[in-house]
């Protein structure tokens, strides 16, 4: 598999959610999905020193760091050591609609200062040698997006950014909180699949929205180069992320052939996690979706909910929740 592969599915960064733990689970389900971390300020990492935010697991690859800033050289520093960190590849956050992003003068707001992004573009792969790739959103506020999406990925490819991921809805970044702007703004994948013939020579994936593979498929179809999935991902992890090898891929089979067997194969990295003084409910809070729609789901998300911050709290509670899993089966 090429690393232009991995780009077909790719699972959004996701503030909260993808933490290195998420994504361990989530490649268990897929081989071949490309995953994102959380966003990373550089800030946190150049000023802060916060190196603790680039660990992961060597399984997670293919693996991207998305940084957060509007400093080239900050951005580029920051780049740097998340190249050193061995990371695949370097995105910039320009879809992130938050107030602490706005404050912070990145994210979103951004799109409104296409030039300002290209520099940080160019800093940043002057700096390393993996792939320096941009996500972003058609526009914001009172924006036109026909007009301002062109021009930015006009000027930022310019700059030598050659890979996109659109987020295909105008972010409200006066009188919508962060959750609002997930669903209020119309989605307009017609624009964003326009870029794709203004721009042929770019790499265009399309995010926002997309809650199956038969979408995503239908996307790659259309001629986008890519999907990102978001919030369907990682309610319905085995729907999604276990079907995506066969289904996106190609790959002959998935890694399991049901959910129980993924859930006993994250049981050693959560006895390594405990063993380093880490807690259960850091792991298995990702895992409360994997049996939804399915017999014992309700059970299976209420004893890890209710159990998992417990002190002690280990392996065992796993096991106890698969019991529920299994009597719920249907009998023959």
């Amino acid at each position: 598999m090429t690393k232009y592969q991995a780009h077909r599915l790719a699972i959004a960064p996701m503030m909260d959610w993808t933490d290195r733990h998420c994504r361990y689970f989530h490649r268990l389900l897929s081989r071949r999905t490309l995953l994102y971390t959380e966003m990373v300020t550089a800030p946190a990492l150049v000023r802060g020193g916060a190196m603790h935010l680039l660990d992961y697991s060597p399984e997670e690859h293919p693996v991207a760091l998305q940084l957060g800033g509007s400093d080239p050289a900050e951005l580029a520093a920051a780049a740097k050591l998340g190249a050193a960190a061995g990371y695949d590849q370097i995105d910039l956050n320009c879809g992130c609609p938050s107030d602490r992003v706005q404050s912070g003068t990145f994210g979103a707001i951004l799109m409104t200062e296409p030039d300002l992004v290209a520099d940080c573009v160019k800093a940043m792969q002057d700096a390393v040698s993996c792939e320096v790739t941009v996500k972003c959103r058609i526009g914001v506020d009172d924006q036109d997006p026909e007009q301002v999406l062109p021009d930015f990925l006009s000027r930022v490819a310019a700059a030598g950014c050659r890979r996109f991921t659109v987020h295909a809805r105008k972010a409200w970044l006066k009188g919508l909180s962060p959750k609002e702007n997930r669903d209020i703004p119309p989605l307009d994948y017609d624009l964003a699949l326009r870029m794709k013939t203004a721009f042929p020579e770019l790499h265009i994936s399309v995010n926002g929205g997309v809650a199956t593979l038969d979408q995503a498929q239908a996307f790659l179809a259309a001629g986008f180069d890519g999907v990102m999935i978001g919030r369907a991902a990682y309610h319905q992890p085995w729907d999604i992320l276990a079907e995506a090898d066969t289904h996106i891929f190609g790959a002959k089979a998935a890694p399991f052939s049901t959910p129980d067997q993924a859930a006993r194969a994250m049981l050693p990295y959560i006895e390594t996690h405990l063993a380093a003084g880490g807690r259960l409910h850091q792991i298995t809070r990702h895992m409360l979706g994997l049996f939804t729609g399915r017999p014992g789901a309700r059970a299976w998300r209420r004893i890890l909910s209710e159990g998992a911050n417990r002190p002690g709290a280990g392996p065992e509670l796993v096991e106890e929740a698969l019991t529920h899993i299994r009597a719920a089966e249907p009998a023959g």
